[in-house]
């Protein structure tokens, strides 16, 4: 039964290590991001294996000159040995890049979806990724259709944002 339970707790923990990620990319916040690795972890989005918190600082750098991002992550899988695991999620992302000079009319939406492929290592009861491996499984690319301020949507104004404005801070 212990063994069960360790697993269980394992297993959960590392799903908030994934659910910590995806704060982290789509509010921006380096810090949360940067506390989901190990430090001298590596990550390989696909064009090779560079420094994680390097990365991370480029990608929160680079994701809030978009409009919005969203990531969804599910079919988690989880192999656990001792303090050392190996994880598959899968992950869905959507993106909206700013028209030409900002023009909310002609923003492109743009949706990938992959796997995360990581190594994971317990040390001090705390579970953080030492590698991760991002496949692309299919992406598509369109004009945005986001209508935010008529009809349906014009009532619904909390709305999110980046750090340290989105309401996940303020409170509001």
């Amino acid at each position: 039964m212990t063994a069960n339970l360790q697993w269980i707790g394992d297993r959960i923990a590392i799903a908030d290590v994934m659910a910590r990620y995806t704060r982290g990319i789509d509010r921006c916040d380096l810090d949360a991001l940067s506390s989901v690795w190990w430090p001298g972890a590596t990550a390989d989005y696909g064009d090779g294996s560079v420094d994680a918190l390097d990365w991370s600082a480029a990608a929160v750098t680079a994701l809030a000159a978009l409009n919005r991002t969203q990531h969804f992550i599910g079919n988690l899988l989880v192999d656990i040995d001792g303090d050392t695991a190996t994880a598959e999620c899968y992950c869905r992302a959507y993106h909206e890049a700013p028209g030409p000079d900002g023009a909310p009319d002609a923003a492109t939406a743009f949706e990938v979806g992959g796997r995360y492929l990581d190594r994971l290592e317990r040390r001090d009861d705390q579970w953080r990724i030492v590698h991760r491996r991002y496949v692309m499984d299919w992406n598509s690319n369109a004009p945005s259709t986001a209508n935010w301020d008529d009809g349906l949507y014009a009532r619904l104004t909390r709305r999110g944002t980046r750090h340290p404005a989105d309401p996940l801070y303020t409170g509001s």
